[in-house]
């Protein structure tokens, strides 16, 4: 796959992968943008989406549900797919991804898409507002911190775990204080690379089975959810393998998660309309999910509805 870090560059990249007449797959935010396109389709997220006969390829820019919006037209067309990522998801990382309705709330899921390429361009993120700067930061953080624990874990995906973590929680704080800080802004994307990169390399961990059971049945913010949730999965890690939080908490030169998550306010499980009665159900069917199932030992529903309560 083909990395670059600069827009200027995607003309080029699409060259040099032989690609002539991309889909744009963007919210409106992000149509006027001065890319190729032979069409474009701005209903993100999408649970269906439809690829014109002439398309030669995919253009995902924009967060993680235009990414997974993209990758599910690859997954059914076989054209591949370059990324323009304007968050700190690291969707473009991944050839799975989820399938969500109109209200975000998930509907199905995938794998199999094409990956060709990702264009970082840190102009795109100087907008990105806080509870989005800091929630999709702490998803990236997530998909660094579980890289070094699951069962997946190897040598290249700690290496690029450690590197993301370390940017991250040196970055995030001064991202946070000021926004328009480019060299900030390009140390916390480059960073969220390396947590998509580590992903990419080991997978997902329990933090994540909870986050995304939460988002796909709720519609919450992906990123939010993360940022309420991560501590609890280093929690369950640190009873499992305290050596790799260990290396983790280092790091992290001292800054904690919680103390990252807490640059936006996320408030509690509650505030998100998340009836109390709903928590055994959603323990239950995190713990059925495949970040769960990649702990070196998979938590229990009760585990979970423990955790779960003690941030509701």
């Amino acid at each position: 796959m083909i990395v670059s870090w600069s827009l200027a560059e995607l003309p080029a990249m699409l060259a040099e992968l032989e690609l002539e007449r991309p889909l744009l797959v963007a919210s409106e935010r992000w149509t006027a943008l001065d890319v190729p396109r032979v069409a474009q389709w701005s209903e993100v997220p999408s649970d269906s989406i439809e690829v014109p006969v002439d398309a030669d390829s995919v253009l995902a820019v924009g967060g993680g549900s235009a990414i997974d919006t993209a990758k599910l037209a690859s997954s059914t067309t076989g054209l591949p797919v370059v990324s323009v990522p304007t968050t700190y998801s690291g969707a473009e990382w991944t050839s799975s991804f989820g399938v969500r309705s109109a209200d975000r709330r998930m509907v199905g899921g995938g794998s199999g898409a094409h990956l060709a390429g990702i264009v970082y361009e840190v102009g795109l993120t100087l907008g990105l507002p806080r509870s989005e700067t800091v929630g999709t930061a702490m998803n990236a953080l997530a998909h660094c911190a579980e890289a070094l624990y699951v069962r997946g874990r190897n040598a290249a995906g700690d290496a690029v775990a450690l590197a993301g973590a370390r940017l991250i929680a040196s970055s995030l704080p001064a991202v946070v204080a000021a926004p328009g800080d480019v060299a900030a802004r390009r140390a916390l994307l480059r960073g969220a690379a390396y947590g998509g990169e580590a992903l990419a390399l080991a997978g997902l961990g329990v933090a994540h089975a909870i986050a995304q059971t939460l988002g796909g049945r709720y519609g919450l913010p992906h990123g939010a959810m993360n940022a309420l949730v991560l501590p609890l999965g280093l929690r369950l890690a640190g009873e499992q393998e305290a050596e790799a939080v260990a290396r983790l908490e280092d790091a992290l030169s001292g800054t904690t998660v919680q103390q990252l998550a807490r640059l936006a306010d996320f408030g509690r499980l509650r505030d998100y309309g998340l009836p109390e009665q709903d928590l055994p159900e959603v323990a239950s069917a995190a713990a059925a999910r495949p970040g769960n199932l990649n702990m070196p030992r998979p938590a229990s529903a009760q585990e979970i509805e423990s955790l779960l309560r003690s941030v509701y």
